[in-house]
């Protein structure tokens, strides 16, 4: 169901927006984490390093293809905001279009390139083979992974969150039911989870196509209605590039700093492996928060409600530090059950490891959740060039600083260094953000006044 956030209680907008977004990140989020949790209890840690080190490099890809995405949503939600709803089904037709082409290219590199950037970031031998059929068989499903994005980012455009939710809770369920067949009863090891991923993601695309061409009248394409727009493209690309060079940006950071891991061996990377899912976890809410941000704020900007947009970031930004406030005890009281998720009893070293990252990480993730938030607002508002920054500037001093403390402190070296690029990154966004939005104001001010 459509909403539109043009009117009404914000907060109750944002929470009512996110929460079904949190959720759907979530569940989406169970397709990696009953992977590890799977092949690392029922397979072994080399096969949870295996599936550890080969996810930076699946995630830089996948949140490429969510990036462009996220960046056509933007111009959709705008659209849907001043009330454009045949820009809005151009923009979902050129999208479309344009992505499945970009898709298909992206399949076939990726394909060649899989074992030649593994042995780069110098992937133990005893687990390169797996990683590498892992890879390959994951990115023969990107066409669903950028199906169910498009789809579901039209959906939440126009305020409609809770839609692609149930598609994913059904289809998680698949995947964790899949990956038991596939890896406990049939002894399928590390290749049989990744087909248990690709065809949860298969499900979750079908699902979403068809709910949008069945119920929601202003998404549904005819097929005259399939036109690329070489004037919308060219808008499109220039919103997409940009989130998609971010989404790549943050992940290739990941895919750098598994370069700093591996060299600590085994333990280490399967380690990382169990607490980079955890991170997720923990950081999903934060960027849910911030997507209902982001289409806050575009519907209003479309339909010109400044005062909205003003009381809009605050809300949000509260949000999101209460959000920290609850993760805070959760994580730090928990960490050595969460690590067991992913190992056995007897692997007690990896369990120590995580327990001193994770108890570390649950004070840091505030940061991020106030960088979160900002970049919201910059989203937003259609400024997406200092969300890249910003998201490069964190990267090359978090990459930096891992190649410098993992050496001497191990897997605590890589949670500071996780710190100090947080720092970079508010350090460079607040002041930014202070001057936008005061120019904006302005701006919109003397318009008003003329």
């Amino acid at each position: 169901m459509a909403t539109d956030m043009t009117k009404g209680n914000i907060s109750k907008h944002l929470v009512k927006f996110a929460v079904p977004l949190i959720l759907g990140n979530i569940f989406q989020l169970t397709y990696n984490a009953a992977d590890s949790i799977i092949v690392g209890r029922f397979v072994g840690k080399n096969a949870l390093a295996a599936v550890g080190t080969a996810s930076p490099i699946m995630n830089i890809v996948i949140f490429f293809i969510v990036g462009i995405c996220m960046g056509a949503s933007v111009l959709m939600s705008e659209y849907f905001g001043s009330q454009n709803i045949k820009k809005l089904k151009r923009e979902v037709s050129t999208t479309m279009l344009a992505g499945l082409v970009f898709t298909i290219i992206m399949i076939s590199l990726c394909f060649i390139i899989t074992r030649p950037i593994l042995q780069l970031i110098h992937t133990p031998n005893e687990i390169i083979n797996d990683s590498v059929l892992y890879l390959r068989i994951i990115f023969c499903g990107l066409i669903f992974t950028f199906l169910y994005n498009v789809y579901a980012a039209a959906l939440r455009s126009i305020g409609d969150a809770k839609t692609p939710l149930i598609f994913l809770i059904i289809s998680s369920f698949l995947n964790v039911l899949m990956d038991i067949i596939f890896v406990v009863y049939l002894k399928w090891g590390v290749p049989g989870t990744a087909i248990a991923t690709v065809t949860a993601e298969m499900l979750s695309s079908v699902f979403c196509i068809t709910y949008v061409y069945i119920k929601v009248p202003m998404l549904r394409l005819s097929r005259k209605e399939f036109i690329l727009d070489k004037t919308l493209l060219k808008i499109t690309v220039n919103y997409s590039w940009v989130t998609a060079m971010q989404q790549t940006c943050l992940y290739v950071g990941k895919f750098l700093v598994q370069g700093a891991v591996n060299p600590l061996g085994v333990d280490s990377i399967a380690t990382f492996n169990a607490v980079n899912r955890v991170d997720d976890f923990a950081f999903t809410p934060e960027q849910s928060i911030s997507s209902g941000m982001t289409t806050f704020l575009a519907q209003n900007r479309g339909a010109k409600k400044n005062e909205r947009l003003k009381r809009g970031f605050w809300s949000g930004m509260i949000i999101e530090t209460l959000y920290w406030c609850i993760l805070v005890g959760i994580v730090y009281f928990s960490a050595r059950g969460l690590m067991k998720l992913f190992v056995p009893n007897d692997e007690g070293n990896v369990i120590k490891l995580g327990v001193n990252y994770l108890q570390l990480m649950a004070f840091f993730y505030l940061l991020p959740s106030w960088t979160n938030g900002i970049q919201g607002y910059f989203r937003g508002m259609g400024d997406l060039k200092i969300t890249l920054m910003s998201t490069f500037l964190q990267i090359v001093g978090r990459v930096v600083l891992s190649y410098l403390l993992a050496p001497k402190m191990g897997i605590v070296g890589i949670a500071l260094s996780c710190l100090g690029g947080w720092i970079i990154m508010l350090a460079y966004e607040v002041p930014l953000c202070i001057k936008h939005r005061k120019a904006y104001f302005r701006i919109q001010k003397n318009n008003v006044a003329s």
